[in-house]
């Protein structure tokens, strides 16, 4: 249906589903759709054969259909053409459709979830996310960087098993992976600028519009890169992400009612404050918060707000930071990383800082953080043969389309999402 437009006063014939159905005595206006767009198909009872006429008026939300007809211009329609029905070939009838257009609450959506994918506002939602991760890849492939697969089964973590589902790899403990980062930097040691895109996993008893049990990653990983070319192609990333979907997606993003404005600001450089820098700014609004204390949801969308833009907070505790990030080598108690702030009060969709090149320091960190160094002699052996500077950063994908959507909760953003109390459909 996308190229209907070259077809107009041809007869067109399609497969597609029924919207919705109304008359007005001897005129029937069918809403249909193919999956790629919707057009009103009308059928005039003196126009058509009896039997093309019945065949609409049998029609139930859903039904679906071979229709032929001629293709018209009509610049009051959405999509700027409508269809002449001149015949009908039901598939099938369709049983009472269980979502209507009345109010339905969120559990009975989500219980229907593979029905409310054919919403309008759903599909435009996955039509931006598949927009997004064209995009990403894009950006990636255009600069040299080389796709790598992590593996999702692992032994180890890279940021500790707290929150990590357990299972069982035959004879040996084995966990879903939260992160790839640690095998992407093997890679980056072997292709110079890497970058993988797959799911992940976290067992956290989280049930707030952020959190997703399961969600997608974007994970580069950049060998001789230091932390701050790394902010430079993070803020470029991002730019060029969000310029795709504002070129590629006006009917989608017309069809959420998304403040485009707000995206059209998204250019680079985007601001930079230290965790120092962002302690004072909540004291100055009255969220106190003691140095060495991580920032939570209402602190970060404090932060955005002073800010029209993504925003960088660099520079946090080594504290309460991953045991591989770099240290500043001027202040050693805060390392060479940042959070991109998204904002809207969508909080952290990047996280990434300069990896630890030094191999004494690891061994220390190790020791520090009480990781088994038998289950990361691998990871060392990075650091022994020829390591070099290097950086890498994460994006989840299902933040960065809730804030690009506009979304209230990250449950939409993925076809089929798996929170805290749903693993159905």
């Amino acid at each position: 249906m996308r190229t209907i437009g070259s077809q107009v006063g041809q007869s067109v014939t399609f497969g597609c589903w029924l919207t919705r159905r109304r008359s007005s005595g001897k005129i029937q206006f069918l809403q249909l759709r193919d999956g790629t767009g919707m057009i009103q198909g009308v059928l005039v009872k003196e126009e058509v054969d009896a039997e093309v006429w019945e065949n609409a008026g049998k029609l139930t939300q859903e039904s679906s259909l071979y229709v032929t007809g001629i293709v018209r211009e009509d610049p009051r329609s959405p999509s700027g053409f409508e269809l002449s029905v001149t015949g009908i070939e039901i598939i099938q009838i369709a049983n009472e459709y269980p979502i209507t257009p009345k109010e339905h609450g969120v559990d009975f959506l989500m219980d229907h979830r593979h029905l409310w994918l054919r919403a309008p506002r759903q599909r435009a939602i996955l039509r931006i996310r598949a927009e997004i991760i064209s995009a990403v890849q894009g950006f990636f492939d255009e600069r040299g960087f080389t796709l790598v697969d992590p593996p999702i089964l692992t032994p180890s973590s890279a940021e500790g098993t707290t929150n990590l589902f357990h299972i069982k790899y035959f004879d040996e403990d084995a966990y879903l992976t939260q992160s790839g980062q640690l095998y992407m930097e093997a890679a980056a040691m072997a292709l110079g600028k890497v970058y993988s895109f797959g799911p992940t996993f976290r067992a956290e008893k989280s049930k707030t519009r952020r959190h997703l049990i399961e969600f997608w990653m974007i994970e580069p990983e950049m060998a001789f890169v230091d932390h701050e070319e790394s902010l430079r192609i993070q803020e470029q990333f991002i730019a060029h992400v969000v310029g795709s979907v504002l070129e590629k997606c006006k009917p989608e993003l017309a069809v959420l009612e998304r403040d485009v404005s707000a995206l059209e600001r998204v250019m680079p450089p985007f601001p930079r404050i230290t965790y120092d820098e962002a302690l004072d700014l909540l004291k100055e609004i009255g969220m106190d918060l003691p140095w060495g204390e991580d920032f939570g949801a209402p602190h970060e969308t404090a932060i955005a707000e002073k800010f029209d833009r993504p925003v960088f907070i660099t520079h946090y505790p080594a504290s309460f930071k991953a045991f591989y990030m770099k240290p500043d080598p001027n202040r050693p108690e805060v390392v060479l990383c940042a959070d991109m702030i998204a904002p809207e009060g969508y909080g952290e969709i990047i996280g990434g800082s300069q990896r630890i090149d030094d191999p004494e320091l690891m061994e220390q960190r190790f020791e520090e953080h009480h990781l088994s160094k038998e289950g990361y002699q691998w990871y060392m052996d990075l650091r022994r043969y020829g390591s070099v500077p290097h950086s890498g950063f994460g994006l989840g994908l299902e933040r960065t389309v809730a804030w690009i959507c506009g979304l209230d909760h990250v449950r939409e953003t993925i076809p089929f999402p798996r929170m805290l109390y749903r693993l159905y459909p």
